[in-house]
C-alpha cells in the first residue's frame, strides 16, 4: 500500500466536509472563506516543505521504498502534503458545521 493510498479517504473527508459548510454560509462569508483557506493552505504547505525537508535530511524519519508516488518537494515526498491540505480544509468546516448547529439549538429551531 502507498501513502497515497492511505492519505485520500482523509483528503475525501475534508473536501466533502469543506465543501458542506461553505454550503451553509452567505456568499459573501463564504467568498471570505475560500480566500482564507487559500492563505492558510499556502502557508501551511510552504512550512510544511520546509520542516518535513529538514526532519528528513536530519535522519528524524524515512520512507520505504515502493511506498511514494515519486516526485518530492525538497525532500519531502508529495504524499506529505496530504494532511496539512485536509487539515486546513477540515478544522474551518468542523468549527461552521458545529457553530451552525449550536445557533439553532440556542434559538430553538432544532
Amino acid at each position: 500500500m502507498t501513502y497515497a493510498l492511505i492519505c485520500l479517504p482523509f483528503l475525501a473527508v475534508a473536501a466533502v466536509l469543506a465543501v458542506l459548510a461553505a454550503r451553509t454560509l452567505p456568499p459573501r462569508q463564504r467568498r471570505r472563506r475560500w480566500i482564507a483557506t487559500g492563505l492558510a493552505a499556502a502557508l501551511l504547505l510552504v512550512l510544511t516543505g520546509v520542516f518535513d525537508s529538514v526532519m528528513i535530511a536530519a535522519g528524524l524519519f524515512d520512507y520505504a521504498e515502493g511506498t511514494r508516488l515519486g516526485p518530492t518537494v525538497g525532500l519531502a515526498p508529495i504524499e506529505d502534503f496530504a494532511y496539512p491540505i485536509a487539515a486546513v480544509l477540515l478544522v474551518p468546516a468542523v468549527w461552521t458545521l458545529a457553530r451552525g448547529r449550536g445557533g439553532r439549538r440556542a434559538n430553538g429551531a432544532d
